[in-house]
């Protein structure tokens, strides 16, 4: 697989974070504010689906869904095992170019 290959999908990876983190801070002012918020499941599943970093790191800096479960164990476990996939991802990749 090309470096450049590689990129895109990291740039991919990133957007899709970014998405999800998102959606997380729509999520928080939407219950500060009493709207529409995004369902439980769907947060979860944007999550589960590569989006572990956004949700997690939304999670700590907005305090969102630190208390109800299964937010508090998930995100962190989605955050860690989507990095260390990523990562384990890239470096066979990059060790089969050499």
């Amino acid at each position: 697989m090309p470096f450049e290959t590689l990129l895109t999908l990291f740039a991919i990876f990133t957007l899709w974070n970014v998405v999800v983190f998102c959606v997380y801070a729509y999520d928080k002012l939407a219950a500060r504010e009493g709207a529409w918020r995004v369902r439980e499941d769907t947060l979860i599943l944007l999550a589960v689906a590569g989006g572990g970093m956004g949700a997690f790191a939304c999670q700590r800096w907005m305090r969102h869904k630190t208390r109800k479960a299964p937010f508090p164990f998930l995100l962190p476990a989605m955050a860690v095992l989507q990095l260390v996939a990523a990562g384990g991802f890239c470096a066979f990749q990059i060790l089969r170019m050499l």
